[in-house]
């Protein structure tokens, strides 16, 4: 694998944590059926500092937005980003590109 692709690979597992399952469940909350299914919680995603290694089931520092924030920035750059662009252009190039996608979401609301 190149440096991208593992770089890809690593910001997809981190996402997948936080994004829903099959089964419409995020699996940052393990068993905790009101977060799971409750409407007013569903959609509340809270960045843990520690994960459970096999399920990814969030297990404490609920108030953490350090470097788990960056999953929101993971998700984000695999929709925006091109590897060869970044190569090619820098990285600076590609940062614009994204921050246009967000002003363009933003202004959209």
């Amino acid at each position: 694998m190149t440096l991208s692709e593992v770089a890809n690979d690593i910001s997809r597992r981190l996402s997948n944590i936080f994004l829903r399952d099959q089964n419409g469940r995020r699996p940052v909350y393990g068993n905790a059926e009101k977060i799971r299914s409750d409407p007013h919680w569903r959609d509340l995603i809270l960045f843990y500092e520690y994960f459970h290694g096999d399920n990814g089931a969030d297990i404490g520092a609920s108030h953490q937005t350090g470097w788990t924030g960056l999953v929101a920035w993971s998700i984000k750059s695999l929709a925006v980003l091109n590897p060869d662009e970044v190569l090619k252009k820098g990285f600076n190039v590609a940062a614009m590109r994204m921050q246009k996608s967000v002003n363009s979401l933003e202004s959209s609301r």
